[in-house]
């Protein structure tokens, strides 16, 4: 399997690419995730409904889906070690903008920050994919969202006790150091590429031919091309567009599954502290560090899904995931008392899902152009769908009174993830890995 030629890293400083894409990762949710703890804080300082305080986890998503043209420009534009930059120093920004001010301020920073991560959505991938050998491309999409649940973990566990100290606006404002340290970070990563191209191409400069060593063979190959091209090409071509197809196949599947995945992941964010609060009586604090389980547990689901998926068919982990994922809803309804265990649980499959996809992502895609295109896709479709989890949701809970409506609906999204996740990873299977190529696909 050849390597890409815009690919340096991948022997060069591999680690740091890792690194690099867990520092990013920290950023990419726990700012969204952020305001659910200290919701009611905002919601009477600000004088915002239960609806329009959805908006805080919803509106990042919807700009998931919105700014992805702008992304996708961005990323071929300037590459993907500077759209990473600008990714995290636009989370910094929004951060800023949406602790100092008013409601109005609120709402822009919030938007500055879902608009900002779409970039890092998009990018993640075809970093990975570029990289990262394909047999490793799975571990390492696990450690991209290990680590964007230990990022979601770290602000659901931190916001509540630091708002106790310095107030809603100052603890959100404190976790844009996390967005300072990993630009500062990608800058350095951007240096590093650009010094081992410049070394590249110097040594390509000063290497001999090839083509003077052996000029006698150039008729032979000449007179091989000319004789066998055309049924040759017409077989390539033939198996290159049975491949895309299938390619294509695989991607709506995948966005079918992101949609449930995404649904239900923002939907269990944004109400599950308030969940706990109605049902168990926990009070703010404990309700946001029990909350914090879901983030954190997802760990565990990131570095399993590509454990598993190493020892059995690709489909396996994957329906195993789906299980785990509508337990949590069923387990919240019929036995809510054991609401750490299902937290738990519900944490396990919300990594396992979203690490799954990704990889599944990154192992069929044949060219960079081609896993920026389908990331998009995958995520943009998904992050529409999300869009609606959180307001959906609460406006369920306050038209019954209770929580069994939004957690059936968590339960519809969750069947839908397991429809289009297993569909996709057999005909994945089918597929087998993707050729790489560079970044001009």
């Amino acid at each position: 399997m050849s390597t890409s030629p815009a690919s340096p890293a991948r022997g060069a400083f591999p680690w740091a690419v890792v690194g690099g894409v867990a520092l990013v990762a920290l950023s990419l949710r726990g700012p969204i995730v952020a305001p659910a703890p200290v919701v009611g804080d905002i919601r009477a300082d600000l004088g915002l409904s239960t609806t329009t305080a959805g908006l805080l986890t919803s509106l990042p998503v919807l700009f998931f889906a919105l700014a992805t043209p702008l992304a996708t420009r961005v990323i071929r534009r300037a590459g993907p070690e500077l759209a990473v930059v600008a990714c995290l120093l636009g989370v910094l920004a929004g951060t800023v903008v949406r602790s100092a001010g008013p409601a109005w301020a609120l709402f822009l920073g919030t938007v500055m920050i879902g608009a900002a991560i779409t970039i890092g959505n998009i990018v993640v991938p075809v970093v990975i994919r570029r990289d990262v050998h394909w047999r490793r491309a799975s571990a390492v999409t696990g450690v991209y969202t290990a680590s964007l649940n230990v990022g979601s973990m770290i602000t659901s566990l931190g916001t509540a006790p630091l708002a106790a100290v310095v107030g809603w606006r100052g603890a959100l404002l404190t976790w844009g150091v996390l967005a300072a340290v990993g630009a500062a970070f990608w800058v350095w990563l951007a240096r590093r590429r650009a010094a081992s191209h410049a070394a590249e191409r110097q040594r390509a400069d000063t290497a001999p031919s090839a083509d003077a060593v052996t000029p006698s063979a150039v008729p032979d190959a000449t007179s091989k091309t000319t004789s066998d091209a055309t049924p040759d090409a017409t077989e390539s071509a033939a198996r290159r567009a049975a491949a895309s197809a299938r390619v294509s196949r695989i991607g709506w599947l995948l966005l079918l599954a992101f949609c449930g995945q995404s649904f239900s992941y923002y939907a269990v964010t944004a109400w599950l502290p308030t969940l706990l609060a109605d049902t168990r009586g926990l009070d703010q604090a404990a309700s946001g560090a029990t909350a914090s389980l879901f983030q954190i547990a997802a760990v565990v689901g990131s570095l399993g899904v590509p454990a598993i998926a190493a020892r059995a068919p690709g489909w396996v982990p994957v329906a195993l995931i789906g299980a785990l994922w509508a337990t949590l809803p069923v387990g919240l309804m019929v036995a809510p008392e054991s609401f750490t265990t299902w937290s738990i649980v519900g944490g396990v499959a919300q990594g396992g899902g979203f690490t799954a996809i990704l990889s599944i992502i990154a192992r069929v895609t044949r060219t960079d152009r081609e896993a920026a295109s389908m990331s998009a896709r995958v995520q943009a479709g998904g992050y529409v769908a999300a869009t609606f989890a959180a307001p959906l949701a609460g406006a369920l809970n306050s038209a019954t009174g209770g929580w069994t409506a939004p957690l059936g609906l968590v339960l519809v999204a969750t069947l839908t993830f397991s429809l289009g996740g297993v569909s996709a990873a057999l005909l994945a299977r089918r597929q087998g890995p993707g050729t790489r190529a560079g970044t001009a696909g």
